[in-house]
């Protein structure tokens, strides 16, 4: 059976008026695998968890399109059928970078992708100074990767993001997402809003465009729940920090129980043995992986893994 193209699967839901995409943020294989053996429809591949995962830096502009294109294409690897949208910051330069950069996404399978207003030195788009281009430069963004795109032959789907709302107000960043949806985007992202009434009018104001949600813990946007964000009329919602809150509470707990007492004690659940080494391993296909090599004619895996 053949696989459907992730960006096309991710268009049939966009286009389906009862549907609210929910993501997860996943930032390395194993927050991907543990997201995949959920039942997600998609996931996000967050540039921040990027950051901290290849480089164990904050998000300060400091990946590489290079960084950025592989860790999204491992994602994007590990299920063909799984929509996988990836943050692209600013497009990592000019017109010819982010077509470089779109090249590549698409390349690596990637369903689709946001790509944003601010300086090329840019930051989170949930902390302070953040600093804009010309809505002139970012049009160009949008323009390059929409005729990357047409080159290239590809569906995958173009986010346009605007960080303008927090120096330069409300009406200026509708402004530039109807330009960047007109140069080419097919989906609007409107970072850092701060009220409950903002959320529900960017859609309102955008429409028909589909509109694209960001819910950060500790962040200046209100949290709502799946069906709320339906109510609001958003078609994606990411949690970018799902993985990223979760391996860093767990290994800031595990790390000190570890240096308090001197060993770490097994944690079960109704009698069983949880986060075992085998429990991980075949959370990456460790028995789907053996079975294929044997199914092949392999013997790597005769006497057992």
């Amino acid at each position: 059976m053949a696989v459907p193209k992730a960006a096309a699967k991710l268009r049939e839901y966009l286009a389906d008026p009862e549907k609210v995409v929910v993501c997860p943020g996943v930032h390395d294989g194993l927050t991907a695998r543990v997201a995949l053996s959920v039942g997600f429809d998609a996931l996000y591949m967050t540039g921040a968890g990027t950051a901290l995962s290849r480089l164990g830096q904050p998000d300060l502009g400091l990946t590489t399109v290079d960084d950025m294109a592989t860790n999204a294409g491992m994602v994007a690897g590990l299920d063909r059928s799984i929509p996988v949208i990836a943050d692209a910051d600013t497009g990592f330069g000019g017109p010819l970078m982010v077509a470089r950069t779109v090249e590549k996404y698409i390349l690596q399978g990637v369903a689709a992708f946001h790509i944003e207003d601010q300086v090329t030195t840019k930051r989170c788009g949930h902390l302070l100074g953040k600093e804009l281009v010309d809505t002139s430069v970012y049009v160009a963004r949008i323009k390059a990767a929409a005729h990357a795109r047409r080159e290239m032959g590809s569906d995958i789907i173009i986010i346009a993001r605007t960080d303008s709302l927090q120096s330069l107000g409300y009406d200026v960043a509708i402004e530039r997402l109807k330009a960047a949806v007109e140069a080419g985007a097919d989906v609007a992202f409107l970072e850092g809003m701060t009220t409950k009434e903002q959320m529900e009018k960017v859609v309102k104001d955008m429409a028909p465009t589909p509109c694209f949600l960001n819910m950060v813990s500790g962040g200046v946007t209100p949290l709502v729940d799946a069906a709320e964000a339906k109510r609001l009329g958003y078609k994606i919602v990411i949690w970018p920090m799902a993985g990223m809150t979760s391996v860093y509470l767990g290994m800031r707990d595990i790390c000190r129980e570890l240096k308090g007492t001197g060993k770490i004690e097994e944690k079960y659940e109704d009698g069983k043995l949880v986060g075992g080494v085998r429990e991980v391993f075949e959370s990456a296909g460790l028995s789907k992986c053996s079975a294929f090599d044997a199914e092949m004619g392999g013997t790597s895996f005769k006497n057992g893994a």
